[in-house]
């Protein structure tokens, strides 16, 4: 039998398929704790092999740690978990990868979480969608210079349990590395998704006939982006709540004054939640116009 133990905490979409995949994978049952989650969330896990117990039960099981949780999350599980380990007493080694959308000044303050215990910090990102049996997202792992042995032997377990790791190696690949991947593209993916929406809706405030020229012309100029725009932007609605602190990580990871258009985004994504909450027609603009640029480009 493997003496890896895995634990991931947080069963959401991403924490739940990773950990199903480690389990069809060959890991054993997956630790986790539930503590205050919704029958949903634990049905989820069940089915994923993930196991709901305490903090102390997973510091003193596991021997690899990954945190898949909600960005304004990340810091108090891993204070969980430290916490757990202290009062424990803990010596032996375990391995703590922080897996979530923070950037690297957020890696740093959270690492030093980590002080004074057993506990090896290695930096994550996941970029793509949750694992299917046709996808498999990349996870980018950065870990300080010290702590080589532990990177390559965290890429090697997560590779043996079938996820997809890249290792960032050389001239400043430290803690915040791989987190500063995770802002740049997420800059970039939802960034692009912030603009979509927010010049959609502009334009249906000027008048419907605006929108509709507007797909037009994109339709003529930049065709691929309606393509982006029927995959993006209707999932974009029930996700905003989460990209919101997400959009401040990125801010502040792009910094001087470049950070104001990524305050824009933020306040795009926190006035869509807002809107999808309420049920506002904002909402339905959005769908409507990417149900009409599905049907534009499939000729329907």
């Amino acid at each position: 039998m493997s003496a890896d133990k895995l634990a991931v905490l947080g069963a959401g979409a991403m924490g739940s398929k990773i950990a199903q995949r480690m389990h069809a994978f060959g890991s054993g049952s997956i630790l986790t704790n539930l503590d205050g989650r919704s029958l949903a969330t634990r049905e989820r896990a069940a089915q994923a092999g993930m196991v709901d117990v305490p903090y102390a039960d997973i510091v003193s099981q596991a021997t690899h740690i990954l945190s898949i949780v909600p960005t304004k999350e990340a810091f108090a599980v891993a204070e969980l978990v430290a916490t757990a380990s202290r009062s424990a007493g803990l010596l032996r080694p375990l391995v703590y990868i922080d897996c979530n959308a923070v950037g690297p000044p957020t890696m740093l303050e959270l690492a030093k979480v980590f002080e004074g215990t057993s506990i090896t910090v290695i930096d994550g990102s996941i970029i793509g969608l949750p694992p299917t049996d046709t996808v498999n997202p990349g996870l980018y792992l950065s870990a300080e210079k010290k702590n080589g042995q532990e990177l390559d032997d965290t890429v090697a377990l997560t590779k043996k349990y079938g996820l997809n790791p890249f290792a960032l190696k050389g001239d400043g690949a430290s803690i915040g590395a791989a987190s500063a991947v995770k802002m740049a593209h997420s800059g970039i993916v939802k960034g692009l998704i912030g603009l979509f929406n927010t010049m959609i809706l502009s334009a249906e405030r000027t008048s419907p006939a605006t929108a509709d020229a507007l797909l037009h012309a994109l339709d003529i100029s930049q065709p691929t982006l309606v393509d982006r725009v029927v995959d993006l932007v209707p999932a974009s609605i029930s996700k905003a709540y989460r990209h919101i602190y997400e959009m401040q990580e990125v801010g502040n990871f792009v910094g001087g004054e470049e950070q104001q258009t990524f305050k824009g985004i933020e306040a795009l994504y926190r006035n869509l939640a807002k809107a999808n909450e309420e049920g506002s027609r904002d909402c339905d603009v959005l769908r409507d116009f990417a149900e009409a640029a599905k049907r534009l480009r499939t000729g329907q």
